[in-house]
C-alpha cells in the first residue's frame, strides 16, 4: 500500500517505540537499547510532523543557503533541535524531559545500566507517555499504541523488601553517573520535577470492593478528576512513600454520595443558568458513559469515578467528582452550547420594587460605622 511519507516515517517511529518499551519489560532488556530506541522514536515523530506539516527539518549552510549534505543528501535535523523546533520554550516540561534522555544516551556506564534505569524510572515513563500524546495529538487516536502496550509485573514495586533493593541499587550508582541527571534538574524550575510530564511517578493500590465486567486489572485515575480531598490525600502518600501491604475492606454505604437532584442543584448554584435532572444531567452521564440505561443486564457497569448502582435501593448515586466533571464540560454559556447544541435557559433575575432616592454615604467603600 503506498503511503504518504509522513506515515513511513510515523511508523518507523512507532516501530522504535515498541522496540524501546519490550527492552524496558524485558527482565533482560538493555537501557541503552531503550535510551536508544525511544530517541529515534522521538526522532522520527518529530519528522513525520514536520513533513506532513511542509516544515523543510534540514540544516542550510547560514553562508550559502544551501543544503547541508551527508552522503549527497540533505542533512536532517537532530532531535536536540528538532525539540527545539517543536519546543521553542525552554522550559516546557515535555522537551526538559526528552533533553534529559538526549543527554543520558551519551552518558551510560554499561555495568551500572540496571542502577540507572531505576533511578530514571519515572521519567522514562513520562517520556514513553509523553510521547504518545504527542503522536495522538497530531495524528489522531487512531495511531495510538495503547493497544499494544502492557503494564508491566514488577515483584519489586509490590513489596516492602523490593523497594528497599531499589534504593540500595539507587545508592550504588557512581557519583560521575548521578551528576548527570542532578546538574540538569539543577538547572530547570523547581517546579518541573514535580511535573508529571517530567517525572512520572505512580503507587500501586490493590483495588478492593465488589468486581464489575468493567474492571480492569489496572485503573487511570486522572487527578483533576478527584475532589480536593482525594487529590491531597493522593499527593500526601506521594510525597511519604508508602507501602501499602495489608488492606482491610470496610463496607461504607454510598458515603458522600449524591442523588441525582442533589447534582443538579449543585451544578445550578455555580453556573448563571439552569441546570435540571432532566434533560441536562440525564443527556449527560449517558453521552458521557456514566452509567448504563435503565433495565440493562448489568447495572453495575458503571464508571465508578462518577456513579456507583446501589443494589438496596436499586438505584444510582453521584459522586463529587461528578459534579465537577459537569462544571467542566458545561460550567459556561460557551460549553454549554457546544454540548448541548442549544441555548442554555437563563437564571431569572429578580427585579427589586422601586425605592425612594437614596442618601449617597460619602465614606470610601468598604468602610462602616
Amino acid at each position: 500500500m503506498a503511503y504518504a511519507r509522513w506515515k513511513h516515517i510515523l511508523i518507523e517511529s512507532q516501530r522504535h517505540a515498541l522496540k524501546a518499551v519490550d527492552e524496558w519489560n524485558c527482565s533482560s532488556g538493555n537501557y541503552s537499547d531503550f535510551l536508544t530506541h525511544m530517541h529515534k522514536a522521538w526522532h522520527y515523530l518529530l519528522h513525520a510532523e514536520f513533513h506532513k506539516a511542509k516544515i523543510d527539518y534540514h540544516y542550510r549552510d547560514p553562508k550559502t543557503g544551501q543544503y547541508v549534505l551527508i552522503d549527497d543528501e540533505p542533512k536532517a535535523w537532530d532531535l536536540e533541535w528538532c525539540l527545539k523546533k517543536r519546543y521553542p520554550d525552554s522550559g516546557d516540561i515535555v522537551r526538559l524531559n526528552a533533553e534529559l534522555f538526549v543527554a543520558l544516551r551519551n552518558k551510560v556506564e554499561h555495568r551500572y545500566e540496571h542502577n540507572l534505569k531505576i533511578v530514571t524510572g519515572g521519567k522514562a515513563q513520562a517520556l514513553v507517555m509523553n510521547y504518545e500524546q504527542e503522536m495522538v495529538d497530531h495524528f489522531g487516536p487512531v495511531f495510538s499504541l495503547a493497544d499494544r502496550l502492557r503494564f508491566p509485573i514488577a515483584l519489586q514495586t509490590l513489596t516492602a523488601d523490593g523497594r528497599k533493593q531499589l534504593q540500595d541499587a539507587a545508592k550504588k550508582l557512581p557519583k560521575k553517573t548521578r551528576d548527570v541527571v542532578a546538574k540538569f534538574e539543577a538547572a530547570i524550575d523547581p517546579a518541573a520535577k514535580d511535573d508529571l510530564r517530567y517525572d512520572y511517578r505512580v503507587r500501586l493500590v490493590p483495588i478492593v470492593g465488589k468486581k464489575t465486567d468493567a474492571d480492569l486489572a489496572v485503573n487511570f485515575v486522572n487527578l483533576d478528576d478527584l475532589t480536593d480531598e482525594e487529590q491531597k490525600t493522593m499527593v500526601e502518600a506521594g510525597r511519604l512513600g508508602t507501602v501499602i501491604t495489608k488492606v482491610k475492606h470496610v463496607e461504607v454505604a454510598d458515603k458522600d454520595k449524591l442523588l441525582p437532584k442533589q447534582v443538579a442543584c449543585q451544578v445550578e448554584a455555580q453556573v448563571p443558568f439552569e441546570f435540571h435532572i432532566h434533560p441536562e444531567h440525564t443527556e449527560m452521564w449517558r453521552r458521557l458513559g456514566v452509567r448504563p440505561a435503565k433495565g440493562v443486564a448489568n447495572p453495575y457497569d458503571t464508571d465508578a469515578r462518577y456513579c456507583i448502582y446501589n443494589d438496596a435501593f436499586k438505584s444510582y448515586a453521584y459522586t463529587p467528582a461528578w459534579v465537577k466533571k459537569v462544571l467542566k464540560e458545561i460550567g459556561t454559556v460557551d460549553k454549554y452550547r457546544a454540548f448541548f447544541g442549544k441555548e442554555p435557559r437563563m437564571k431569572k433575575v429578580t427585579t427589586l420594587p422601586k425605592q425612594a432616592d437614596p442618601v449617597f454615604d460619602e465614606r470610601p467603600m468598604g468602610k462602616t460605622a
